[in-house]
């Protein structure tokens, strides 16, 4: 019973890993090849990012599809963590999956945007509901309100992370060292986020690549563990 309780956990922890790296992977690429140019959260031109999305109904679409996906993809993190982790510390590890699932349903939420831009973007019926600048204000609307939800979304994931790293830490399911860098990366994202709304300094272009950079070093080395070794025996 022992030995297929832990072939199980073996392969939930390789499961996410697996899709821990392909929610990363499938994030690059979409960034790179689809959303170059009317993601807002790409970029700090939201009049420029506007007018790209007016003219971009496929791609939004394409946007859209991916957040769905994607959101598939992290669910089915959270909800592996959450296995791993429920018997290490259930009360906090089910506030993870909680808070993470909040998370991605927010960060989601960035594909109904880009779906209702790319309806502004391509639908005839727009155009006589308003004028060019009427659907450019609407366009701006959509790009504002995915900046917002995917910002708030990144602070509830991150939290939410820094407790399934500080799971993984107690248990001894991964090295230690990359638990430690997860809790600290998720931690410093959430620091981070929420103190550039307060102090200006904080928003600087070279912090946020510090901290993006510090979170990616977690996320790419748990999802290469976890997918090569699984987790270790305790």
């Amino acid at each position: 019973m022992q030995m297929v309780e832990n072939l199980d956990m073996q392969g939930v922890a390789r499961c996410v890993g697996w899709a821990l790296l392909a929610t990363i992977g499938f994030g690059i690429l979409g960034a790179v090849f689809i959303a170059q140019g009317i993601d807002i959260n790409m970029s700090a031109d939201i009049a420029a990012t506007a007018e790209n999305m007016l003219a971009a109904e496929t791609r939004l679409r394409a946007k859209a599809y991916m957040g769905v996906f994607l959101f598939g993809l992290g669910a089915l993190v959270s909800v592996g963590f959450y296995l791993l982790l429920r018997n290490t510390g259930p009360l906090l590890a089910g506030w993870s999956l909680f808070v993470s699932l909040a998370a991605s349903i927010l960060i989601l939420l960035g594909a109904v945007f880009a779906m209702n831009a790319a309806q502004i973007a391509g639908n005839a019926a727009y155009t006589t509901l308003t004028d060019a600048s009427g659907r450019l204000m609407l366009t701006r609307l959509q790009a504002t309100s995915d900046y917002t939800s995917f910002h708030l979304g990144l602070v509830l994931s991150s939290a939410a992370n820094a407790g399934f790293f500080y799971l993984l830490l107690k248990s001894g399911l991964i090295p230690k060292i990359i638990a430690g860098w997860g809790l600290f990366a998720s931690l410093f994202v959430v620091v981070m986020i929420v103190g550039r709304d307060f102090i200006p300094a904080l928003g600087h272009n070279g912090l946020t690549a510090v901290f993006i950079v510090a979170n990616l070093i977690a996320l790419v080395s748990t999802g290469l563990y976890l997918s090569i070794k699984g987790v270790r025996q305790t």
